[in-house]
């Protein structure tokens, strides 16, 4: 089997607020992002059957998608190394020397970049941007932006699969939807929220494409909270970066501004206003990415 190790173990670590008792309410957080120090969280779990199909098919190269600050690129950047592929980024954006941490840590991984600019980005998706690239890159194994397809579903589908107490609610941050597809899939009977890290409400349409393509039939137990993007992607303010630093204090766990931070914030805020019954127990996805740290003090000086 050409598959990606596992080097920790996604633990179930409760979360403990006096107003958690008050409300009668338990979170979980489960710990994805012990999967790998470079390839943590979802990225491990989206990437792990793209890279055995690539191994299978015989592929010697990885090609990929992302922005400047991309946990999908630094892992993806990782993985190949660690399994034996070259790797090409296409990189939204023009090329900005020094590289920022992100970019060069893909680049010291052997990652090589192609950068495009935005109008040229949009089209990443059509046959003749795939042609050109195969053109002058030639043969590799392409995984999207964000590394959501079907593979990257079937990954996360097994995140549930290691849940060992009863719980009503799972929750999980929203990039591209692949994770929260895979949860989707993998848990007919279970209530699922996302939180969007994105402005705008474009994701659920997203997610239903994606469940369709998966062969996924039920898409009734779910539902994308737009409320707690903080601005939209990359976007924080102050009462984030309080709540972040404060999580760490308190559970002595660092969450990420770009996705975890925005996701345990609201899932705070729909306990305290009530919007979970009283007896719930809910589940938390650590999707990993800790790495966009680095990128968001370099863009705006924060401190965590």
């Amino acid at each position: 089997m050409y598959m990606l190790k596992q080097q920790g173990k996604a633990i179930l670590q409760e979360i403990n607020e006096d107003f958690f008792i008050e409300k009668e309410v338990r979170l979980f957080l489960k710990r994805e992002d012990l999967l790998h120090d470079k390839v943590s969280g979802n990225k491990w779990r989206k990437l792990k059957y793209n890279l055995e199909a690539a191994k299978k098919e015989g592929h010697k190269t990885l090609l990929t998608f992302g922005g400047a600050y991309s946990n999908h690129i630094y892992a993806t950047a990782a993985a190949a190394k660690e399994m034996g592929f070259s790797s090409i980024g296409i990189i939204r954006g023009e090329r900005i020397t020094p590289l920022n941490p992100t970019l060069s840590f893909a680049e010291e991984m052997g990652m090589k970049f192609h950068f495009v600019s935005r109008t040229m980005y949009r089209e990443k998706s059509e046959p003749f941007f795939i042609d050109n690239l195969h053109n002058e890159f030639g043969n590799f194994y392409l995984i999207p932006e964000g590394g959501t397809n079907n593979l990257a579903i079937k990954g996360c589908t097994e995140i549930a699969d290691e849940i060992d107490v009863p719980f009503d609610y799972l929750c999980t941050s929203v990039g591209t939807g692949g994770t929260i597809s895979g949860v989707i899939a993998s848990l007919p009977s279970t209530k699922v929220i996302g939180f969007s890290a994105l402005k705008g409400d474009f994701l659920n349409n997203e997610v239903k494409t994606f469940l369709k393509n998966y062969g996924c039939n039920h898409s009734e137990n779910w539902n994308i909270n737009t409320q707690y993007h903080f601005g939209g992607y990359a976007k924080v303010q102050p009462s984030l970066i309080d709540f972040i630093n404060a999580f760490k204090l308190q559970q002595g766990i660092q969450l990420d501004p770009i996705y975890t931070g925005k996701m345990m914030y609201g899932i705070y805020d729909l306990i305290k206003q009530g919007y979970f019954k009283k007896g719930t127990t809910i589940v938390a996805l650590h999707t990993g990415g800790l790495q966009g740290i680095e990128g968001i003090k370099e863009r705006y000086g924060i401190a965590f």
